[in-house]
């Protein structure tokens, strides 16, 4: 199955660069020149982000919320996976703009109501992205959604990314993994503790 990734920013650059060579990808971005110049680095393809997603099972929107909600209104993706990275960031990077009652992979499966949207990647830095895959085989990568074929397969594209899986449920749980992505730009820029810090869920008992 192909895999989209739709935005070439940091997140979807470094997940692009994990993937590459692992699964069969495409990315798009409205700079059509530089998601070819860095498909050629990758030795990956690259296309028009509706033909990337006409062409793909699998379509990441690597893109802020407001951006992955405007994509997700597109009638190309029903029947498709599509997996949700963003935290709803009010502009100053304060806060959420909104989180508990509702979320942003929620309100995405609203818009995109012919796809089965999986939450995944939004509680990680960029940044891990560029780490030896051994440093980062442990760090779990949380993955919530209501079709459980739709979770399998995403699963198996963290897993050949080089993070750990850890299922949390259905997409309701985004209501607590985006606060927890939050938590983890605060911890990580507003008290200093720099990028490498991520979520570690140890068991004890193991």
């Amino acid at each position: 199955m192909k895999t989209a990734i739709i935005g070439i920013g940091n997140m979807g650059t470094g997940l692009a660069a994990r993937l590459a060579g692992k699964t069969d990808l495409v990315i798009a971005s409205r700079n059509d020149t530089a998601a070819r110049s860095l498909a050629e680095s990758l030795n990956i393809e690259s296309a028009p982000i509706t033909e990337a997603i006409a062409a793909a099972g699998i379509v990441v929107l690597a893109v802020p919320y407001a951006s992955a909600l405007e994509i997700a209104a597109l009638p190309s993706l029903a029947g498709k996976i599509v997996v949700d990275i963003s935290n709803p960031l009010k502009p100053d990077f304060s806060g959420l703009l909104f989180g508990h009652e509702t979320s942003a992979a929620e309100k995405i499966q609203k818009a995109a109501a012919g796809a089965k949207v999986v939450k995944a990647f939004n509680t990680i830095f960029a940044e891990l992205f560029n780490a030896p895959r051994d440093a980062t085989s442990k760090v779990p990568v949380f993955v919530a959604g209501n079709d459980e074929d739709a979770v399998e397969k995403v699963s198996r594209l963290v897993v050949d990314s080089g993070f750990a899986i850890e299922k949390s449920g259905g997409l309701d749980a985004a209501t607590l993994l985006e606060p927890l992505g939050m938590l983890n730009i605060r911890l990580g820029y507003g008290l200093g503790r720099g990028t490498a810090i991520a979520p570690a869920w140890v068991n004890i008992a193991a």
